[in-house]
Protein backbone atom coordinates (compact mmCIF):
# COMPACT_ATOMS: atom_id res chain seq x y z
CA UNK A 1 0.00 0.00 0.00
CA UNK A 2 1.39 3.57 -0.96
CA UNK A 3 1.54 5.65 1.92
CA UNK A 4 0.80 8.49 -0.21
CA UNK A 5 -2.95 7.40 -0.65
CA UNK A 6 -5.17 8.25 2.06
CA UNK A 7 -4.31 5.79 4.93
CA UNK A 8 -7.10 3.10 6.74
CA UNK A 9 -9.03 5.24 9.61
CA UNK A 10 -8.64 2.43 11.65
CA UNK A 11 -5.61 1.46 13.90
CA UNK A 12 -6.31 -2.27 12.58
CA UNK A 13 -5.29 -0.78 9.13
CA UNK A 14 -2.61 1.08 9.84
CA UNK A 15 -0.95 -1.92 11.45
CA UNK A 16 -1.08 -3.59 8.69
CA UNK A 17 0.10 -0.93 6.48
CA UNK A 18 3.23 -0.57 8.70
CA UNK A 19 3.79 -4.68 8.72
CA UNK A 20 3.84 -4.54 4.74
CA UNK A 21 6.73 -1.63 4.78
CA UNK A 22 8.19 -3.13 7.40
CA UNK A 23 8.42 -6.70 4.95
CA UNK A 24 9.22 -4.16 2.17
CA UNK A 25 12.59 -2.82 4.08
CA UNK A 26 14.39 -6.21 3.29
CA UNK A 27 13.98 -5.32 -0.94
CA UNK A 28 17.03 -2.87 -2.02
CA UNK A 29 14.55 -1.57 -4.85
CA UNK A 30 12.05 -0.42 -2.22
CA UNK A 31 14.03 0.74 0.91
CA UNK A 32 14.10 4.37 0.23
CA UNK A 33 10.51 4.38 -0.45
CA UNK A 34 9.28 2.50 2.15
CA UNK A 35 11.40 4.65 4.55
CA UNK A 36 9.77 7.63 3.14
CA UNK A 37 6.20 6.03 3.56
CA UNK A 38 7.35 5.35 7.18
CA UNK A 39 7.86 8.34 8.02
CA UNK A 40 5.40 10.06 5.93
CA UNK A 41 2.88 8.15 8.38
CA UNK A 42 4.53 8.92 11.29
CA UNK A 43 4.41 12.51 11.21
CA UNK A 44 0.95 12.23 10.59
CA UNK A 45 -0.19 9.38 12.56
CA UNK A 46 1.90 9.12 15.82
CA UNK A 47 0.43 11.99 17.63
CA UNK A 48 -2.94 10.29 17.76
CA UNK A 49 -1.79 6.86 18.14
CA UNK A 50 -2.56 4.15 20.61
CA UNK A 51 0.37 3.18 22.91
CA UNK A 52 0.65 -0.03 20.90
CA UNK A 53 0.62 1.58 17.74
CA UNK A 54 3.15 4.08 18.71
CA UNK A 55 5.21 0.97 20.09
CA UNK A 56 5.01 -0.74 16.55
CA UNK A 57 5.96 2.57 15.05
CA UNK A 58 9.19 2.63 16.86
CA UNK A 59 9.87 -0.91 16.57
CA UNK A 60 9.53 -0.36 12.66
CA UNK A 61 12.13 2.69 12.96
CA UNK A 62 14.54 0.67 14.65
CA UNK A 63 14.18 -1.80 11.88
CA UNK A 64 15.65 0.88 9.18
CA UNK A 65 18.67 1.52 11.50
CA UNK A 66 19.03 -1.96 11.76
CA UNK A 67 18.79 -2.40 7.71
CA UNK A 68 21.15 0.49 7.53
CA UNK A 69 23.89 -0.93 9.17
CA UNK A 70 23.67 -4.40 8.38
CA UNK A 71 22.87 -4.49 4.66
CA UNK A 72 22.51 -1.25 2.54
CA UNK A 73 25.20 1.81 2.78
CA UNK A 74 24.11 4.01 -0.18
CA UNK A 75 23.86 7.94 0.90
CA UNK A 76 19.98 8.29 -0.34
CA UNK A 77 19.06 5.43 2.30
CA UNK A 78 21.21 6.79 4.68
CA UNK A 79 20.06 10.50 4.67
CA UNK A 80 16.51 8.44 4.27
CA UNK A 81 16.79 6.97 7.35
CA UNK A 82 18.60 10.22 9.10
CA UNK A 83 14.93 12.20 8.09
CA UNK A 84 13.13 9.27 9.67
CA UNK A 85 15.03 8.89 13.21
CA UNK A 86 15.01 12.98 13.45
CA UNK A 87 10.69 12.83 13.41
CA UNK A 88 10.95 9.78 15.51
CA UNK A 89 13.14 11.35 18.24
CA UNK A 90 11.16 14.75 18.00
CA UNK A 91 7.88 12.76 18.74
CA UNK A 92 8.43 10.01 21.21
CA UNK A 93 8.54 10.88 24.51
CA UNK A 94 9.88 7.39 26.31
CA UNK A 95 13.69 8.44 27.29
CA UNK A 96 14.94 5.26 26.06
CA UNK A 97 13.77 5.17 23.20
CA UNK A 98 14.56 9.12 22.49
CA UNK A 99 17.77 8.33 23.36
CA UNK A 100 18.26 4.78 21.50
CA UNK A 101 16.54 7.27 18.47
CA UNK A 102 19.77 10.37 19.23
CA UNK A 103 22.47 7.24 18.49
CA UNK A 104 20.48 6.60 15.50
CA UNK A 105 20.82 10.00 14.52
CA UNK A 106 24.69 10.36 15.63
CA UNK A 107 25.74 7.84 13.57
CA UNK A 108 23.76 8.39 10.29
CA UNK A 109 25.59 12.08 10.56
CA UNK A 110 28.65 10.24 10.68
CA UNK A 111 28.37 7.68 7.83
CA UNK A 112 27.33 11.13 5.97
CA UNK A 113 29.65 13.05 6.71
CA UNK A 114 32.10 10.08 6.16
CA UNK A 115 30.57 10.24 2.77
CA UNK A 116 31.01 14.30 2.11
CA UNK A 117 34.52 14.71 3.47
CA UNK A 118 36.85 11.56 2.67
CA UNK A 119 39.73 11.37 4.36
CA UNK A 120 42.32 12.60 2.23
CA UNK A 121 46.28 11.96 2.17
CA UNK A 122 48.37 14.18 3.61
CA UNK A 123 52.00 15.31 1.88
CA UNK A 124 54.61 13.87 2.91
CA UNK A 125 56.73 15.09 4.47
CA UNK A 126 60.53 13.37 3.40
CA UNK A 127 62.38 15.13 6.56
CA UNK A 128 59.88 13.30 8.98
CA UNK A 129 60.20 10.19 7.24
CA UNK A 130 62.03 7.10 8.12
CA UNK A 131 63.34 6.61 11.64
CA UNK A 132 66.83 4.66 12.76
CA UNK A 133 66.10 0.61 14.04
CA UNK A 134 69.19 -0.96 14.47
CA UNK A 135 71.44 0.79 12.77
CA UNK A 136 69.33 1.55 9.29
CA UNK A 137 67.45 4.82 8.63
CA UNK A 138 63.97 2.45 7.20
CA UNK A 139 61.70 3.56 4.54
CA UNK A 140 58.25 3.30 6.77
CA UNK A 141 57.82 6.01 9.64
CA UNK A 142 57.90 4.75 13.21
CA UNK A 143 55.05 3.15 14.13
CA UNK A 144 53.42 4.70 17.22
CA UNK A 145 54.34 3.25 20.24
CA UNK A 146 52.00 0.48 21.77
CA UNK A 147 49.35 1.24 24.63
CA UNK A 148 51.24 -1.04 27.49
CA UNK A 149 54.53 0.57 26.75
CA UNK A 150 52.98 4.09 26.51
CA UNK A 151 51.61 3.67 29.93
CA UNK A 152 54.84 1.90 31.55
CA UNK A 153 57.16 4.87 30.22
CA UNK A 154 54.68 7.47 31.75
CA UNK A 155 54.64 5.65 35.08
CA UNK A 156 58.24 5.39 34.83
CA UNK A 157 58.95 9.19 34.77
CA UNK A 158 56.41 10.26 37.33
CA UNK A 159 58.26 7.98 40.05
CA UNK A 160 61.47 9.47 38.72
CA UNK A 161 59.84 13.01 39.26
CA UNK A 162 58.27 11.89 42.94
CA UNK A 163 61.47 10.36 43.64
CA UNK A 164 63.14 13.84 42.86
CA UNK A 165 61.09 15.91 44.74
CA UNK A 166 61.43 13.90 47.66
CA UNK A 167 65.35 14.03 47.96
CA UNK A 168 65.39 18.16 47.21
CA UNK A 169 65.90 19.92 50.05
CA UNK A 170 63.59 23.02 50.93
CA UNK A 171 65.83 25.26 49.31
CA UNK A 172 66.56 23.80 45.95
CA UNK A 173 64.77 24.80 42.79
CA UNK A 174 61.51 22.16 41.27
CA UNK A 175 61.22 21.76 37.70
CA UNK A 176 57.16 22.54 38.26
CA UNK A 177 56.80 22.97 34.59
CA UNK A 178 57.79 19.58 33.71
CA UNK A 179 55.67 18.11 36.98
CA UNK A 180 52.80 19.57 35.62
CA UNK A 181 52.95 18.49 32.08
CA UNK A 182 53.68 14.82 33.22
CA UNK A 183 50.78 15.23 35.44
CA UNK A 184 48.62 16.38 32.75
CA UNK A 185 49.86 13.69 30.13
CA UNK A 186 48.42 11.08 33.21
CA UNK A 187 45.62 12.97 33.47
CA UNK A 188 44.80 12.26 29.67
CA UNK A 189 45.39 8.84 29.85
CA UNK A 190 43.52 7.88 33.14
CA UNK A 191 41.50 5.47 31.31
CA UNK A 192 44.38 3.50 30.22
CA UNK A 193 46.34 3.84 33.27
CA UNK A 194 44.24 3.60 36.38
CA UNK A 195 43.75 -0.38 35.43
CA UNK A 196 47.42 -0.88 35.27
CA UNK A 197 47.76 1.27 38.98
CA UNK A 198 45.12 -1.04 40.86
CA UNK A 199 46.25 -4.28 38.67
CA UNK A 200 47.13 -6.67 41.86
CA UNK A 201 49.72 -9.46 42.03
CA UNK A 202 47.77 -12.35 41.25
CA UNK A 203 44.54 -10.95 40.05
CA UNK A 204 43.63 -11.74 36.07
CA UNK A 205 44.12 -8.67 34.27
CA UNK A 206 41.48 -7.09 32.07
CA UNK A 207 41.57 -8.83 28.76
CA UNK A 208 42.94 -6.73 25.47
CA UNK A 209 40.55 -5.69 22.66
CA UNK A 210 39.83 -9.43 20.22
CA UNK A 211 42.87 -9.32 17.54
CA UNK A 212 41.73 -7.07 14.75
CA UNK A 213 42.98 -9.93 11.92
CA UNK A 214 41.16 -12.47 13.96
CA UNK A 215 37.85 -10.45 13.76
CA UNK A 216 37.87 -9.93 10.30
CA UNK A 217 38.27 -13.25 9.73
CA UNK A 218 35.21 -14.18 11.31
CA UNK A 219 32.35 -16.03 9.27
CA UNK A 220 29.51 -13.53 7.54
CA UNK A 221 26.08 -15.56 7.31
CA UNK A 222 23.04 -14.53 5.47
CA UNK A 223 20.27 -15.41 7.26
CA UNK A 224 17.95 -18.23 5.63
CA UNK A 225 14.46 -19.31 6.73
CA UNK A 226 15.98 -22.87 7.23
CA UNK A 227 18.06 -20.91 9.73
CA UNK A 228 15.83 -18.51 11.48
CA UNK A 229 13.50 -21.66 12.11
CA UNK A 230 16.97 -23.14 13.77
CA UNK A 231 17.11 -20.43 16.22
CA UNK A 232 13.41 -20.78 17.64
CA UNK A 233 10.86 -18.01 17.73
CA UNK A 234 11.25 -14.31 17.65
CA UNK A 235 15.48 -14.55 17.01
CA UNK A 236 17.29 -11.62 17.90
CA UNK A 237 20.30 -10.16 17.47
CA UNK A 238 21.66 -10.61 21.86
CA UNK A 239 23.79 -7.17 21.26
CA UNK A 240 21.21 -4.59 20.06
CA UNK A 241 18.42 -6.67 20.66
CA UNK A 242 16.77 -6.34 17.28
CA UNK A 243 14.58 -9.15 15.85
CA UNK A 244 16.02 -10.65 13.02
CA UNK A 245 14.50 -11.96 9.59
CA UNK A 246 15.77 -13.22 6.25
CA UNK A 247 18.81 -11.25 4.63
CA UNK A 248 20.31 -10.43 7.50
CA UNK A 249 24.09 -10.41 7.63
CA UNK A 250 25.38 -12.24 10.72
CA UNK A 251 29.19 -13.20 11.97
CA UNK A 252 29.77 -16.02 13.40
CA UNK A 253 32.24 -16.64 16.47
CA UNK A 254 34.12 -19.71 16.93
CA UNK A 255 31.11 -20.56 19.52
CA UNK A 256 29.10 -20.89 16.65
CA UNK A 257 26.54 -18.08 18.56
CA UNK A 258 25.89 -15.23 15.35
CA UNK A 259 25.49 -11.14 15.95
CA UNK A 260 25.28 -8.16 13.69
CA UNK A 261 28.45 -7.46 12.27
CA UNK A 262 28.10 -3.69 13.56
CA UNK A 263 27.10 -4.88 16.92
CA UNK A 264 29.96 -7.60 17.60
CA UNK A 265 33.21 -5.53 16.67
CA UNK A 266 32.73 -2.58 19.15
CA UNK A 267 31.83 -5.39 21.48
CA UNK A 268 34.71 -7.40 20.81
CA UNK A 269 36.54 -4.46 21.61
CA UNK A 270 34.97 -3.54 25.10
CA UNK A 271 34.50 -6.62 25.72
CA UNK A 272 36.56 -9.77 23.87
CA UNK A 273 33.97 -12.46 25.05
CA UNK A 274 31.20 -13.44 23.20
CA UNK A 275 27.74 -11.92 25.15
CA UNK A 276 25.84 -15.44 25.58
CA UNK A 277 28.93 -18.03 26.84
CA UNK A 278 31.95 -15.53 27.26
CA UNK A 279 33.88 -17.68 24.50
CA UNK A 280 37.15 -15.21 24.62
CA UNK A 281 38.84 -14.57 20.87
CA UNK A 282 42.48 -14.41 20.61
CA UNK A 283 43.99 -10.96 20.66
CA UNK A 284 47.67 -9.20 19.84
CA UNK A 285 48.35 -8.57 23.52
CA UNK A 286 51.93 -11.05 23.61
CA UNK A 287 51.73 -10.39 27.55
CA UNK A 288 48.33 -11.01 28.00
CA UNK A 289 48.55 -14.07 25.63
CA UNK A 290 51.54 -15.54 27.37
CA UNK A 291 49.56 -15.08 31.41
CA UNK A 292 46.26 -17.05 29.66
CA UNK A 293 49.18 -19.76 28.88
CA UNK A 294 50.86 -19.91 31.94
CA UNK A 295 46.97 -19.93 33.78
CA UNK A 296 46.07 -22.78 31.26
CA UNK A 297 49.09 -24.69 32.07
CA UNK A 298 48.64 -23.96 36.18
CA UNK A 299 45.26 -25.39 35.82
CA UNK A 300 45.99 -28.22 34.38
CA UNK A 301 48.53 -28.79 36.82
CA UNK A 302 46.40 -28.04 39.48
CA UNK A 303 43.85 -31.17 38.49
CA UNK A 304 46.34 -33.77 37.69
CA UNK A 305 47.96 -33.16 41.52
CA UNK A 306 43.93 -33.20 42.51
CA UNK A 307 43.64 -36.27 40.20
CA UNK A 308 46.35 -38.00 41.58
CA UNK A 309 45.33 -37.08 45.25
CA UNK A 310 42.28 -38.78 44.52
CA UNK A 311 44.29 -41.79 43.52
CA UNK A 312 45.63 -41.80 46.71
CA UNK A 313 42.68 -41.60 48.66
CA UNK A 314 41.27 -44.52 46.72
CA UNK A 315 44.25 -47.05 47.31
CA UNK A 316 43.64 -46.28 51.38
CA UNK A 317 39.41 -46.81 51.16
Amino acid sequence: MDASSSPSSSEEGLKQELDDLQRQLNKKLRFEESVRSIHFLLRDRYASASPSLRKQFYTVVCRVATVLKTRYTATGFWLAGLHLFEEAERLVSNAAEKEHLKSCIAQAKEELNEVDNPPTEEPQNNGNRGYLFEGHLTVDPEPPQPQWLVQQNLMSAFASIVAGESSRGPGENNDAAATADLMQELINSLDSVIPEILEVDGAPPRAPPASKEVVAKLPVIVLTEEVLNKLGPEPECCICKENLVVGDKMQELPCKHTFHPPCLKPWLDEHNSCPICRHELPTDDHRYESWKEREKEAEEERKGAENAVRGGEYMYV
